[in-house]
């Protein structure tokens, strides 16, 4: 690698900005890099390309995008998407793949929400991570985005996400620290948006504190394309390479900065291009594609299918209806579009295995249901109605579109709905009207065999949701909150996103997190926790082999705020034959049990925490009861009194010393339970209480502290 003090200021400075959409500088013995968007395919454009999809790219295999794999819930099966999107390219001659996307889905009316995976950061950060490790395993490197809290369209260039601490910390963070600090991604991507005031992009907590010191990251943080305004600030605070470029001025902004700043972000440039493998090697579209139609099954949603009326028969006749069964939506519209190699539509992959009758019109449509044994409407979100840049402003699929569901149903009860959308959807209206439902959201270039293939049972719907379908956008968490005034977005629902919220204040909604059906039945038995440890044995009780997903859910007990009813922590998705059982085992993470403390970081809450194992996060069936000894947070004179009343030191000793004493019939301790120490010694007569300060080094010691426990349990 080339010493950064064998290059000029000038030339370092030249390597710290872009020298076109998507390459790097070359300077004296640091050759240029390509860079390309993903991160469900390759878009490969020419040096003088744009940077919002709109213009035209190589051809490149298109994988179902994050919404889909999302719903797979398995990470192996990412890996191996990652990993032929690595193959791709290298042989493309491509250095960088601009992904994953593990951005929280806050609100379902975000219009990028296509790119991500899910509204639980466990789950995004598994398969986030599951991404990196694929691509990464190819030679190639990724680049984790958008860093961070980056969850809407609507001004997102100038908005700034308003985030508490603790919010930020278990809700926003924890996908980008799992994969930064386990699978090393060569770059992570600044965002376009603000946090908590400061550009992300000028964000020295974000990119040094927390990502360099915190987490240990020692790769290349580049920008959003064009999400710099202040070159010498983004410097200064960590972003080491500027896109796209060339941009004069911010060279000359980048020579004015700390020389010292500008040398670590050279060296981590010049250790970037260093990593990056030669072009070439062979690709096999055809295999690539054969993955992209197994990837696409494994990521539908089966959400209701009345009288097991899937899969279907393939000698009966059926009427397939809707513009998108013929010219399917396969991926989201913005910087991640891919030019697909071939592609597979609905209507000629179920032509290919059925009798099959199409219609587009009304009359048309309920004329042939009507002589079909089952009626298959295709419907969902049009190109116009989601994408990167804007919002959506309602859940509704199009007016037309449900018109043409409630005739055809009415025509013929055997009616099933075949939904394509990057977001969700509202099913109200027409949903008990349809007897069978898929969810297939943006399933890539493969969609329409890999419809068929589920459709007509020559593949499992695998898929079980990533992200609640409500009843209402009324009932999501971050309605009255999203997209803010368009300076400031306040995250008010704070903790509550998401199946937090639903489950916590108990709002019904259409079908849960995590919920999905098969072509078979799985029953739960023998629960085991032990610590992080949770075995169940699964049993498959159909006639045919299928896949279900344990998902592993802990419910904190009360304390210090407020937490949410259950929290998924871990899961595992496993293939059984029919009648098979086997023995599953899902490790916890080591903060499985922990909150985050202002003031004093990750601490394991003590006490009682339930442990649930289900089939979503509704669907809770079997539970255990996990007690843990916690890291108690330290007393200190601003503690409030009900930690000390509630300390096995000092507790005793204060209610000794109030015993019977109460105000008009109200208790002491809750009287002044949340009166910090300071403020109580400053009430006349209250000097006693200084006492209580002398001794908070004996009432923090854990021997102590533990002493006395086991004396009041006798």
């Amino acid at each position: 690698m080339v010493a950064a003090h064998s290059l000029t200021p000038q030339q370092q400075a030249a390597l710290t900005v872009g020298s076109g959409y998507w390459t790097t500088q070359a300077v004296p013995g640091v050759p240029s890099i390509v860079l390309s968007d993903g991160p469900h395919g390759l878009r490969r454009q020419p040096a003088d390309g744009d940077n919002l999809g709109l213009g035209d790219s190589e051809p490149a295999t298109c994988f179902p995008p994050a919404v889909a794999l999302g719903s797979s819930w398995d990470p192996s099966l990412v890996a191996e998407v990652a990993a032929a999107i690595g193959d791709e390219a290298r042989a493309a001659g491509v250095h960088v793949v601009l992904g994953p996307g593990v951005n929280l889905k806050r609100s379902p009316l975000c219009g990028r929400n296509f790119e991500y995976y899910s509204e639980d950061p466990l789950l995004s950060g598994e398969l986030g991570a599951a991404w990196v490790r694929g691509l990464q395993s190819r030679g190639v490197g990724a680049s984790l985005k958008h860093f961070a809290v980056n969850n809407q369209e609507t001004a997102r260039m100038t908005v700034s996400a308003e985030v508490d601490e603790r919010t930020l910390r278990e809700l926003y963070l924890p996908a980008f620290e799992r994969i930064v600090t386990r699978e090393r991604p060569w770059t992570v991507m600044a965002a376009y948006n603000a946090l908590n005031g400061v550009p992300a992009a000028e964000h020295r907590w974000l990119l040094t504190e927390l990502l360099r010191g915190e987490w240990g990251y020692e790769g290349a943080v580049i920008s959003d394309w064009g999400a710099v305004a202040h070159r010498g600030r983004s410097l200064e605070a960590g972003l080491d390479l500027e896109m796209p470029g060339p941009q004069p001025s911010s060279i000359d902004e980048a020579l004015a900065v700390d020389p010292a700043i500008l040398r670590s972000s050279t060296e981590r440039i010049a250790a970037l291009v260093e990593r990056a493998g030669p072009a070439g090697g062979e690709v096999d579209l055809d295999a690539h594609h054969a993955l992209a139609r197994r990837a696409a099954a494994e990521s539908i949603v089966l959400l209701r299918n009345e009288g097991g009326l899937l899969p279907l028969d393939p000698s009966e006749p059926v009427a397939v209806i809707g513009a998108l069964a013929r010219d399917p939506r396969i991926q989201g519209a913005g910087s991640s579009l891919v030019n697909p190699t071939r592609l597979d539509t609905p209507l000629a992959a179920i032509s290919a295995v059925a009798p099959t009758t199409f219609a587009e019109s009304l009359e048309d449509a309920v004329a042939a249901a009507r002589e079909a044994r089952t009626a298959i409407v295709f419907a969902g979100l049009l190109p116009g109605d989601e994408s990167e840049g804007f919002d959506r402003h309602h859940l509704d699929l199009r007016v037309e579109q449900v018109e043409v569901i409630r005739a055809v149903a009415a025509a013929n009860p055997r009616t099933v709905v075949v939904l394509s959308n990057g977001g969700v959807v509202s099913l109200e209206g027409w949903h008990d009207q349809a007897a069978g439902i898929l969810e297939t959201w943006l399933l890539g270039q493969a969609a329409g065999t890999a419809i068929a293939d589920v459709l007509f049972g020559a593949a499992e719907p695998g898929g079980r949701l990533a992200e609640t379908i409500p009843l209402r956008l009324q009932d999501t968490p971050s309605y009255l909150n999203f997209p803010g005034d368009g300076a400031t977005v306040f995250y008010g629902e704070r903790l509550f996103v998401g199946y937090r919220h639903y489950e916590t204040v108990d709002v019904p909604v259409r079908y849960p997190f995590g919920f999905g059906l098969g072509y078979t039945t799985f029953e739960f038995a023998d629960l085991v926790v032990r610590g992080h440890d949770v075995e169940v044995t699964v049993t498959n009780t159909g006639a045919r082999d299928g896949a279900e997903v344990v998902q592993v859910y802990v419910g904190a007990p009360g304390g210090r705020g407020v937490a949410p009813r259950r929290e998924l922590r871990g899961f595992a998705k496993v293939r059984l034959a029919a009648g098979a059982s086997a023995r599953v085992a899902v490790r916890l993470d080591d903060r499985a049990y922990s909150r985050w403390i202002v003031g004093e970081g990750w601490r394991e809450v003590p006490g009682g925490h339930v442990v649930g194992v289900g089939r979503s996060a509704h669907d809770v069936v079997l539970t255990a009861s996990v007690h843990r000894r916690g890291a108690p947070s330290p007393l200190t004179v601003d503690s409030p009194m009900r930690e000390f009343f509630a300390n096995p030191v000092l507790g005793p000793l204060l209610r000794l010393a109030t015993r019977g004493r109460s105000a008009g019939g109200t208790d002491v301790e809750d009287m002044v339970g949340d009166i910090p120490l300071r403020r109580m010694m400053r009430f006349p007569g209250a000097d006693g209480l200084a006492r209580l300060e002398q001794v908070l080094p004996i009432a923090n010691n854990r021997v102590v502290r533990a002493i006395a426990a086991l004396f009041r349990r006798r």
